[in-house]
């Protein structure tokens, strides 16, 4: 198995060095901040406080050893970029970096790092993602147990019959009504077929409509 080290244990630093050592992965983590270097100390293999940019730190840590190196520095530019110099001249294989801009990424990217990521635009998308999800997504509770969703048609029931026996039997919810070309129906035909811009309103148990949520 891969072993890790993860530079900079700020909060996604943190959380990406946890994470790593929970799915039992050696890691290594590192930061200049003596308190962080404690609070990660008891998830991790080792946890070590030193200055990432000296190379003889990072070589008398054990860093010279990992397949791959996260560095998570935060604002400090100059150091993030230091960094990734310093893990390179060490031969670390792999060298993921945490990048504050496009400029700082490309940067990183020149100087070797495999993978840049950019977690708070990652975010940002994540969160815009699933704001226009919901908003395709509408649930009515009409009891505890029982609700109500509208949707637009999701891929896997474009070109389903709304007479499928596959919306219960599969996801446990019964069509009600749906809006095909402007236009609701309520009653529903044999050859009534589901298109990609329809609007479907299905009831289920709550369990089951939440789970519906969590599939489109």
């Amino acid at each position: 198995m891969n072993s890790f080290a993860v530079i900079g244990l700020g909060k996604f630093g943190f959380h990406v060095a946890k994470g790593l050592a929970q799915q039992g992965i050696s890691v290594i983590a590192v930061d200049q901040n003596e308190e962080q270097v404690r609070e990660i100390n008891e998830f991790v293999q080792d946890a070590v406080m030193l200055d990432s940019t000296d190379i003889r730190a990072l070589r008398e840590a054990g860093i010279a050893n990992v397949d791959t190196a996260i560095v998570s520095i935060g604002e400090n530019i100059e150091a993030s970029i230091l960094t990734v110099m310093a893990l390179k001249e060490l031969g670390v294989e792999t060298v993921v970096a945490k990048a504050i801009t496009m400029v700082h990424g490309q940067i990183l990217s020149k100087l070797g790092a495999a993978k840049v990521i950019y977690p708070e635009m990652e975010s940002a998308k994540k969160l815009v993602k699933k704001m226009v999800q919901n908003m395709l997504y509408e649930t009515i509770d009409l009891s505890v147990s029982m609700k109500i969703a509208k949707l637009k048609v999701p891929s896997f029931w474009v070109g389903e019959s709304i007479l499928s026996s596959r919306f219960e039997s599969k996801f446990k919810v019964k069509p009600i009504a749906f809006k095909h070309q402007g236009t609701w129906c309520t009653s529903f035909e044999e050859d009534a077929v589901l298109e990609k811009e329809d609007l479907l309103v299905v009831i289920g148990d709550s369990a089951h409509i939440e789970a519906l949520s969590q599939k489109i």
